[in-house]
């Protein structure tokens, strides 16, 4: 019963498989093989993008960092929600490798931008100035932190937005699967026909072993990134391992299936979860993330019932009689009787 993270689920059979079948025989390195360029072509396919440079890296930490490090110099100011990975989860990586730019944290409820709330922050902290630096980026969550869901409409608005002040469009996509399966949309609609110029695509959330694909729908940003990727020590030198993953991935819709099931487990825990006496469920589920306030009696029990989850936000009192926060996750190898066994528990 492990809803802590779907970073917490094992590999989808296909994509071991995959991996396996990568291990026979010899091939070049460092990209230079016939995997990597079909994985390439095929995510070029899906995003119906065929001038788009495709690039795969192990870490979404490194995916994150390394595209904003192409859309901001060291001067620059990259806007992202509060709540944004790249703002509370990654240890200085941005600034890190972008040589110094400057996060400015948006408020927003649910883990979202709105354009009133970007407006509002551009208008305070986005003067071009030698004392203050340059604008240069906004990065996106989708889904986000919050499990809520960014529409292809929503994101143009904040894009058009960002274009106005100079700023380059990059989203965060660790579970961009999960954003896709909640929508009618294609990955197009929902990233360079909105504005995005850089995608980082997880697949490690979704089913995979270890791999991001960074998206870079401007071509001629590709070369830059290759030499920060291996001056990152981001470039696997095996690297028909990542490719391979991200083949068996896609085909077949496998990505889109994996998270829809995901999407599902979550809803069917709110439902559960809202019927227990004295649960509050705390933001509509849009993906495979489920907030919920639940009495302190409640989560004594659940952690003494083997039911794994974390605290949100961390910072709450772990101890004393006040309600509890929680954040649960559900992932492609969430099963029914997963739910259906910790909702029973709780009952």
């Amino acid at each position: 019963m492990n809803f802590a993270s779907d970073n917490a689920g094992g590999v989808h059979p296909r994509i071991m498989a995959a991996l396996a079948a990568a291990n026979e025989g010899h091939l070049p390195s460092y990209g230079g093989d016939s995997v990597t360029r079909a994985a390439q072509d095929r995510v070029r396919e899906l995003f119906d993008a065929p001038e788009a440079a495709v690039h795969f890296v192990p870490t979404g930490t490194a995916a994150n960092a390394l595209a904003l490090s192409l859309l901001s110099p060291g001067r620059g100011k990259i806007f992202c929600h509060a709540d944004a990975h790249v703002q509370t989860s990654e240890a200085g990586a941005p600034e890190f490798f972008t040589a110094g730019a400057k996060l400015v944290p948006v408020p927003g409820t649910g883990g979202k931008i709105t354009p009133e709330a970007l407006a509002e922050a551009l208008h305070v902290h986005g003067r071009d100035a030698v004392h203050v630096g340059r604008n240069a980026a906004l990065t996106l969550t989708n889904a986000t932190e919050w499990g809520t869901v960014y529409g292809p409409d929503e994101v143009a608005a904040l894009a058009g937005l960002a274009r106005e002040h100079g700023l380059g469009v990059h989203m965060d996509g660790a579970r961009f699967a999960n954003a896709l399966a909640s929508l009618d949309v294609s990955p197009a609609d929902l990233t360079w026909r909105a504005g995005v110029d850089i995608l980082s695509l997880g697949g490690t959330k979704n089913g995979c072993m270890g791999v991001e694909t960074v998206v870079i729908f401007d071509p001629a940003l590709s070369e830059e990134f290759a030499f920060r990727r291996k001056r990152a020590g981001a470039l696997i030198s095996k690297h028909r391992f990542l490719s391979a993953q991200v083949l068996a991935w896609l085909e077949g819709e496998l990505w889109l299936q994996l998270a829809r099931h995901a999407n599902a487990m979550a809803h069917e825990l709110a439902l559960g979860l809202a019927r227990l006496p004295g649960v509050r469920i705390d933001q509509r589920v849009e993906s495979n993330a489920v907030f919920a306030t639940i009495p302190r009696e409640l989560h004594g029990r659940a952690c003494a019932s083997g039911i794994c989850y974390h605290l949100w936000p961390h910072t709450q009192d772990a101890e004393g009689e006040e309600p509890v926060s929680i954040r649960l996750v559900c992932g492609w190898d969430t099963r029914l009787d997963d739910v259906t066994a910790a909702l029973r528990a709780l009952a």
